[in-house]
């Protein structure tokens, strides 16, 4: 966190920033908070989300009776110093009602869920082979995915030229499954992925 502090204005609101909270892997907003200079200094100390609570009138960290913390991946200001966009990993759910967000009860929406999925495949890649078909997957190694991989291609390849739209975006959904679990039996995630796209897009422009 390369943030400098005294960049921003806090004076402009009083002595408190607002600051978006977001899931650093799926994006989601999970909540919106506030800092004042020494929450923000204690945040970029710690590594742990730390606000200023307006109904309590002083500092509060995230989970420190919960449980629930936010431990910080980036901070970054907007283009008037004057807000925050804290991304985080969640330890726990975010909202005081245990929901992942304070923004309602939907989890990971859009391309958010590609995240979660590459989540639930790390957890399960330490499962037993004989119950679960993606540490079954991991254990035969890159190889054996890669040849599913090639086979539900086909199969959607198949459901895209001749099938209704419920097959295709079922086989579609079976061959992103199956293309994470590649990509974990090599290290990878679909953020590398993306950083190709960033890059090819990138490139197009000049």
């Amino acid at each position: 966190m390369t943030l400098n502090p005294d960049t921003l204005d806090f004076a402009k609101g009083g002595g408190l920033i607002p600051v978006v909270v977001q899931d650093a892997d799926t994006l989601q907003v999970l909540t919106l908070a506030y800092m004042d200079r020494p929450a923000l200094d204690e945040t970029i100390e710690s590594g742990e989300a730390t606000f200023f609570s307006r109904s309590r009138g002083g500092r509060w960290r995230k989970g420190e009776t919960s449980g629930d913390r936010l431990q910080v991946v980036s901070i970054t200001p907007d283009c008037d110093a004057d807000a925050l966009v804290l991304k985080v990993r969640p330890v726990g759910n975010a909202c005081h009602l245990n929901r992942i967000s304070c923004f309602g009860d939907e989890d990971a929406p859009g391309l958010g869920r590609i995240a979660r999925l590459e989540q639930a495949i790390a957890k399960r890649a330490g499962a037993d082979p004989a119950t679960s078909w993606t540490a079954r997957l991991l254990a035969e190694g890159p190889k054996r995915v890669a040849q599913k991989v090639g086979e539900e291609g086909v199969e959607t390849a198949l459901a895209g030229a001749a099938g209704p739209d419920t097959e295709l975006t079922a086989e579609a959904a079976d061959l992103i499954y199956h293309l994470l679990v590649l990509l974990r039996s090599r290290n990878l995630v679909f953020q590398n992925v993306l950083n190709v796209l960033a890059h090819r897009a990138e490139t197009a422009k000049h």
